[in-house]
């Protein structure tokens, strides 16, 4: 019987996983001075009755290192997505060309920058959270079967995985901090 109570590890660390990858896609969202067609997946506009993300509304390029360029398909939405934009928090202010919205990415300025470096903190201080909760997750998993019979030394071992995990992930959590950080700050 107590052979039979197995703790689900692949799943716990398949949503540890998915914490690192909406972190990853925050700091694309992140602007670093150079232009990313990234900065604009957090953005909606009210479109057709729905929230729609912006690459769902127009194509978007970057076709020079401080360019973004969208060119919107339908003409009636130039005005919400180029709103969207400015409202955003971004700081960036769109022009509004024909079709086109050309979104030119200003130099950084160091309070700019300081601000980018504490929101990105921000985002992996969310990351850990969601990292624990999946541990707490896992240790409750361990409790449940230890009522149902799983022995002491089991349980012991089945925690130290998870906590194994759990460090894994919280350290791969801080290394892409730092290094989201040094690419922000760097001049």
């Amino acid at each position: 019987m107590a052979e039979d109570l197995e703790i689900d590890l692949d799943g716990i660390e398949r949503r540890m996983d998915g914490a690192m990858n909406a972190l990853k896609m925050e700091f694309a969202s992140l602007r670093t001075g150079r232009a990313s067609a990234q900065i604009l997946d957090p953005i909606q506009v009210e479109a057709y009755g729905q929230m729609t993300p912006i690459n769902q509304l127009g194509t978007v390029n970057v076709p020079e290192p401080r360019m973004v360029v969208i060119n919107v398909w339908d003409k009636g939405m130039i005005g919400k997505v180029e709103k969207a934009i400015r409202e955003s928090g971004l700081g960036i202010n769109p022009v509004t060309d024909g079709p086109l919205i050309r979104l030119p990415i200003p130099e950084l300025n160091e309070q700019r920058r300081k601000e980018l470096a504490k929101v990105a903190a921000q985002y992996a201080e969310s990351a850990k959270v969601a990292i624990r909760n999946v541990r707490r997750d896992g240790m409750d998993q361990i409790k449940k079967a230890k009522t149902a019979g799983m022995g002491e030394d089991d349980q012991k071992m089945w925690s130290d995985e998870v906590q194994e995990l759990t460090d894994k992930h919280i350290a791969m959590v801080d290394k892409a901090l730092e290094t989201k950080q040094q690419e922000i700050m760097q001049v």
